[in-house]
């Protein structure tokens, strides 16, 4: 685990999480809850709200990740932290991928806090979103 994950442990930013295992399905659910809303908002051309759900698709794909093994997180931040340190580059969950979801929280906040946002940020997000749910689907392979 790296240094930064394990001083967000003693700052209680991520935590043991007994029960995760048990939330891991529900994660998945609203990650696909998300990414099917993200899609509709996308045809029906509002961007911004597509950029916003398509995230939080990602997010829950994310949670679900962690989850998996046995923590959680207290911000947006360090649920990228947690996600970084347990999942090191695979094939299944490549860096870039990570890289892509750290790309998608700032669109996301861009889009929620400042109004910025585009056509082309809300198909990034969504294509990043239909592939992490995917590698966290492939990852976890629930029951």
């Amino acid at each position: 685990m790296n240094i930064e994950f394990q001083k967000a442990i003693e700052k209680k930013r991520i935590l043991p999480f007994a029960q995760g295992k048990q939330q891991v399905k529900k994660e998945l659910k609203e990650a696909e809850r998300d990414l099917a809303e993200a899609l509709n908002r996308f045809q029906s051309r509002k961007y911004k709200y597509a950029t916003i759900t398509g995230y939080y698709s990602m997010f829950h794909s994310a949670r679900a990740l962690i989850y998996s093994k046995g923590y959680r997180e207290k911000s947006h931040y360090y649920l990228l932290v947690a996600l970084s340190s347990l999942f090191p580059d695979t094939s299944l969950l490549p860096k870039e991928l990570i890289s892509q979801f750290h790309d998608a929280m700032i669109l996301r906040e861009d889009a929620d806090y400042h109004g910025n946002f585009t056509k082309e940020g809300a198909d990034e997000v969504l294509n990043t979103a239909q592939d992490f749910l995917a590698a966290a689907k492939s990852i976890i392979k629930p029951k």
